[in-house]
This record gives C-alpha cells, sequence and structure tokens, in this order.
C-alpha cells in the first residue's frame, strides 16, 4: 500500500471534528462572537489546503502507477496549479475514472451511489456542528443548510457522462467557495474596503457567505474521490492478481 493511500482515504471531515473539540470549552456569551468568523476562516483554510494536497497525492498515485498518465503531468497537459480550482480538480477526477476503466473496462460513473454520499455529507454536517458553539454563535446559517434541500441537489452531482464533477449551478457554488478561498489565503480584504454596496446586501440570502455551505461542498467533493480513490485500488488489485 502507498504512503498516501492512507491520508487520500482520510475524511476531510476530521478537521470540522478536531475544530468543533478544539474550541468546546468556548462559552456562548456574547464576548466570543467577534471569535466567529477568525475560527471559521481558519478551519475554511485548513479544509481547502487539505483539499489541495490530497489532489496532488492522487495525481502522485496515478503517475506512479500508469506511465501515460505521468508523461501528461510532468508536461503540465492539465493546468491543475495549486489543485484548487473546479478545473484542476474536475481534471483530476476525469483522469482518475480514465484509469479506473481500464481496469474493469465497464465501470461508469453511475456505480457510485449519489444519494448515499449526499445524503451521507449533509448528515456528517449536522452531527458534528449540532449543539456547537459554532452553529449558535450562526445558527441561522446553520438551519439553512440542515433544513433546506436545493443547496446541493443530486441531479446537479456527478452527471452521468462522467465528465464533470458538478452541474453548472453547483460548479457556480464552488466557484464562489474558491474566490473565497483566494481572498483569505493572499489577505486581499487588507488593501481594500470590506464594506458591500447596498444592492449586494438586499440580494443576498442565508446561503450567501455561509460557511456551513461551503463546508458541505468541501466534503462532498472528499467523499466523492475517497469513493472513487477505492475503486482505483480496487482495479490495481484485481489486475495484480
Amino acid at each position: 500500500m502507498s504512503g498516501h493511500t492512507d491520508f487520500i482515504l482520510t475524511p476531510i471531515n476530521t478537521i470540522l471534528e478536531d475544530a468543533v473539540s478544539a474550541i468546546a470549552g468556548i462559552g456562548t456569551g456574547i464576548d466570543t462572537y467577534p471569535l466567529c468568523d477568525y475560527i471559521m476562516q481558519s478551519i475554511f483554510l485548513k479544509m481547502t489546503g487539505f483539499q489541495e494536497q490530497k489532489m496532488r497525492c492522487i495525481a502522485w498515485e496515478m503517475a506512479t502507477n500508469d506511465y501515460e498518465y505521468r508523461r501528461r503531468l510532468l508536461n503540465n497537459d492539465d493546468v491543475l496549479g495549486e489543485y484548487s480550482t473546479y478545473k484542476a480538480k474536475n481534471a483530476i477526477y476525469k483522469n482518475l475514472i480514465e484509469l479506473i476503466e481500464k481496469n474493469p473496462p465497464d465501470f461508469v460513473i453511475n456505480y457510485l451511489d449519489k444519494s448515499n454520499i449526499l445524503n451521507n455529507t449533509l448528515d456528517m454536517i449536522k452531527n458534528v456542528f449540532t449543539d456547537s458553539i459554532l452553529a449558535k454563535w450562526n445558527q441561522r446559517g446553520f438551519d439553512f443548510i440542515c433544513s433546506s434541500k436545493n443547496v446541493i441537489k443530486i441531479d446537479q452531482l456527478l452527471p452521468e457522462n462522467g465528465k464533470n464533477i458538478f452541474e453548472s449551478n453547483l460548479k457556480s457554488k464552488y466557484e464562489i467557495l474558491y474566490k473565497q478561498r483566494n481572498r483569505l489565503a493572499h489577505n486581499t480584504l487588507s488593501y481594500q474596503q470590506n464594506l458591500p454596496t447596498l444592492e449586494t446586501l438586499v440580494a443576498e440570502d442565508d446561503e450567501s457567505r455561509n460557511y456551513f455551505v461551503w463546508f458541505s461542498i468541501l466534503v462532498l467533493i472528499d467523499n466523492i474521490f475517497i469513493e472513487l480513490y477505492k475503486k482505483y485500488q480496487e482495479g490495481l488489485e484485481a489486475a495484480i492478481y
């Protein structure tokens, strides 16, 4: 087994669980509310960094086992950059499916239980944050992800052609997530007036700037890649034996 495998199969939600445990001793008084955004940002950046490293490990594992993919990776045929954009993750996703299909040639993306992956993702978010100080600091945002059935629609997830992780609407949500990742990682707000216009504020709803939505999307992507990587490993082992 590769040294990367344990990390690749480690769920990203361990970061959320560790965060909730680490701040369990913080009180619920109004004096603690200034901590909310700072802690949410820290968790968010740790999760995006975790996922970027996982994408690198998956790419390297594919390159280790498939010389044609290694050539493409080293020639930078797919512009992966920091492995953080939707385009980069989608490229890893398509390449992983392509290599899986070389072993069990009848593999199709429908073999993944989309409903199970989505339900497990949302249930995990609810279970981790329920009664936590993070949920109490932003109860409205947490209630939204728990009650809304429209945040992540199953028909926007893993279309049957196997060429994309998300369809257009869910892809747009990821692009907003990625924009926030860049703002925080590069501290672009430090030289800008962080004052949204009245038009922006009027257009916002419970989903806007909701970290629980962004956490859910990151966990969803992570769960998809874990399931795919398991199938990839099964194919390699079947080819050996």
